[in-house]
């Protein structure tokens, strides 16, 4: 028996759009349709908008007061939560790991009066205890805290997404496209998770799931998506999906949030072509699958996850670097 719909706290405007790239399709020599996430309209949140109205609903049904999560100074996650918490009236707690460095996110997270805490350490998981410390401390102070790990992978988020597959199921019906592979970024695994969930589930479908790994190594990254679509099924009366559903692919190319070569020419192809705005530690990355050496079966279904703030955050420092490079030239 499947588990009652979860509530939602209405962020996201959907369905968001499904579009093919023409030109960019042309000069890549494969049919691309994209699946337009970055417009989820809620904050610059993008993907992240659809896991935490489900997330902050489920923490106001559970009584919780506090929303306590983490991750690093230019997360899209910390951000649209801290902005989610404010829309549902819940405290936010963010922990994020090293030392404070400016980035657009950071600065959204504070303007919905976040309270922002770092660990001083530059390690990703320096936060994961720090969060069971600040959800202590918050109890001990009377508070009720909701506790998400980083990027919100819980089956909550996980289940976002599995209605978004669903979701891009009716749209391919609609439109009478018949894609071969669905490709998407994974970094915490939850957005891939549901999306797994809904290609396993959906009677015919015709595409497969490519996860492009942005932060863990691959092994990890497909037991974290697995675990969490297994969950996600399982809660929803669905068959869990097996190991050989879902092709994991490594482009964390030089390291998590440090800009790769093909990632880099992805995202200026994405904008001469089509005007899409791609961010580096994600989307990026995720489409430079397409014009590395590896072949995927056509007609191809990029999600674009968002990450705006992160770009334009990218493309200022680009700027920045390259008027100081000339006036030393000059």
């Amino acid at each position: 028996m499947s588990a009652p719909p979860i509530p939602r706290v209405e962020l996201a405007i959907a369905p968001t759009p499904l579009l093919k790239l023409e030109r960019l399709s042309e000069e890549l020599g494969v049919e691309l349709w994209v699946k337009r996430d970055d417009l989820t309209g809620f904050m610059l949140a993008g993907n992240k908008a659809r896991q935490l109205e489900r997330l902050v609903a489920d923490a106001l049904a559970t009584g919780a007061d506090t929303l306590v999560t983490g991750g690093g100074a230019g997360s899209n996650f910390c951000a649209g939560a801290a902005a989610a918490a404010a829309v549902a009236g819940l405290r936010c707690v963010l922990v994020l790991y090293g030392d404070p460095t400016p980035h657009p996110n950071l600065a959204l997270a504070r303007w919905h009066r976040a309270d922002v805490r770092f660990t001083g350490d530059p390690k990703r998981e320096s936060v994961d205890p720090a969060l069971e410390q600040v959800a202590a401390e918050v109890r001990a102070g009377g508070g009720r805290p909701y506790l998400l790990p980083r990027g919100g992978a819980t089956v909550v988020g996980a289940l976002a997404y599995l209605d978004a597959g669903r979701e891009l199921a009716g749209q391919l019906d609609a439109d009478g496209i018949r894609p071969a592979t669905v490709l998407v970024a994974a970094g915490s695994g939850a957005t891939a998770a549901g999306l797994l969930a809904a290609a396993v589930a959906v009677e015919d479908t015709p595409w497969r799931l490519v996860a492009a790994a942005v932060s863990r190594p691959p092994s990890e990254t497909a037991t974290q998506i697995l675990r969490l679509a297994g969950e996600a099924a399982a809660r929803s009366g669905l068959r869990p999906p097996a190991a050989s559903d879902v092709d994991i692919l490594d482009t964390r190319g030089p390291g998590y949030g440090i800009p790769s070569e093909v990632g880099e020419r992805a995202a200026r192809l994405a904008a001469e072509t089509e005007g899409l705005l791609l961010d580096p530690v994600f989307s990026a990355k995720a489409l430079g699958v397409l014009i590395s050496e590896l072949e995927l079966p056509e007609p191809v279904v990029f999600w674009h996850t968002g990450g705006q703030a992160a770009a334009l955050a990218h493309l200022a420092g680009r700027t920045v670097g390259a008027v100081r490079k000339a006036v030393v030239s000059t």
